[in-house]
C-alpha cells in the first residue's frame, strides 16, 4: 500500500432512492487521490494515450487556453502537495512512482493524463449552459467522448433517468456559482460485470446473464465508484470536472456483513429505470440473492 493511500469509497446508502448532487467541500490538498492501484492505472493510461489517443483525448479550439491553465495548476498542485512523488527538472516533471519523465511542452491534456489517475473534463459556459469542450478521459464509464464533445450538460446526460427533471437545473446553477479557489466533490457508483477501466459502451443492456449466479455473483461483479471533483479556472470561468475511478470486486466489499446489507438495501431501492440504464437488471436477481446469503452466513459462498 502506498503511504497515504485513500480508503475505498462506499457511497451507497440504504433507504429510499434519492437522486441528488450530494456535494461536499474539500480542501486543496484533497483534490487528487493516490492509492495502491496507482501503477496499474497509470500504465493503462499510458497505453490508451499511445494506442487510442483519439478515443480518450479531445480539445476544441476554444478550450485550449483553459487546458493549458489546468496543466499549470496541476503541476503547481503536485509540487506543493506531493513533493515525495514529483519533482521538476526544467521542462520535465519527474513522476517518481512510475519512474517516468513527462515533457510539460506536450499537449496540455496529454500531460495531465500522464501525471495522475484522474480524468478531467473542461466544461465551459455557453448561452444554453455549460458545454463539454475538452477532456482527457481514459476511463469512461460506458460513454464515448466523441459523442459528447461540444454538447451542453442536459444533452450529455440525456440517457440518464430522472436527470433532466431532478438534476439539470441544480447542476447548472452549481457550475455557474462555483467560486475560484473552492473545491467540491461527490461520489457516483455502479455495480458492473466488467472491471475494465476503459468502457466506452454498455449502457442499457437488458438480456439476463445466466452465467452470473448466486454462487458466483460476488466474484464476477465489481463495484465501480467515481470520485468526482469540481473547481473553477480563471480562463473563461471553465469548470474542471475531475473523475477518479475505483474498481473493487464485490466479494471484497461484501466480506463485511454490514456492508453487504447496506449494498443490498441500496440495490433494492434502485428504480427499474436506473437499474436498466446501468445494465444491472441483467444480474440483479442473482446479486441480491448472493448478498442475502452472504449476510446470513459469511461462509455460505466459500
Amino acid at each position: 500500500m502506498i503511504p497515504g493511500a485513500a480508503h475505498p469509497h462506499r457511497p451507497y446508502e440504504p433507504g429510499p432512492f434519492r437522486m441528488t448532487m450530494g456535494l461536499t467541500s474539500i480542501a486543496e490538498p484533497e483534490w487528487l487521490e493516490f492509492a495502491d492501484d496507482h501503477g496499474v492505472q497509470m500504465a493503462e493510461r499510458s497505453r490508451l494515450l499511445r494506442d487510442h489517443e483519439a478515443d480518450v483525448l479531445a480539445c476544441l479550439p476554444q478550450a485550449e487556453a483553459a487546458a493549458a491553465e489546468l496543466r499549470d495548476r496541476l503541476v503547481t498542485h503536485l509540487l506543493a502537495h506531493h513533493q515525495a512523488r514529483f519533482s521538476r527538472h526544467g521542462n520535465n516533471l519527474i513522476a517518481h512512482l512510475q519512474e517516468t519523465s513527462i515533457d510539460l511542452r506536450d499537449p496540455p491534456l496529454a500531460v495531465c493524463g500522464h501525471l495522475v489517475q484522474e480524468d478531467f473534463r473542461l466544461m465551459q459556459p455557453h448561452t444554453n449552459g455549460h458545454r463539454l469542450n475538452a477532456a482527457i478521459l481514459c476511463f469512461p464509464s460506458r460513454w464515448r467522448l466523441a459523442e459528447k464533445l461540444g454538447r451542453p450538460l442536459p444533452a450529455i446526460h440525456g440517457p440518464v433517468p430522472f436527470y433532466r427533471e431532478r438534476l439539470a437545473n441544480p447542476v447548472e446553477r452549481f457550475f455557474q456559482n462555483l467560486k475560484p479557489g473552492r473545491l467540491a466533490q461527490r461520489l457516483n457508483w455502479s455495480v458492473l460485470d466488467d472491471p475494465t477501466l476503459f468502457q466506452p459502451g454498455g449502457h442499457g443492456e437488458a438480456a439476463i446473464d445466466a452465467g452470473i449466479t448466486r454462487q458466483n455473483a460476488l466474484q464476477r461483479l465489481h463495484l465501480r465508484v467515481e470520485r468526482q471533483t469540481f473547481r473553477k479556472l480563471s480562463t473563461d470561468n471553465t469548470v474542471v470536472f475531475g473523475i477518479r475511478t475505483h474498481i473493487t470486486r464485490l466479494d471484497t466489499v461484501a466480506h463485511d456483513p454490514a456492508e453487504a446489507e447496506r449494498l443490498r438495501a441500496a440495490l433494492c431501492a434502485m428504480p427499474p429505470e436506473m437499474n436498466l440504464y446501468k445494465s444491472a437488471s441483467r444480474f440483479s436477481a442473482a446479486l441480491l440473492d448472493a448478498l442475502a446469503a452472504d449476510r446470513a452466513s459469511p461462509t455460505a459462498l466459500a
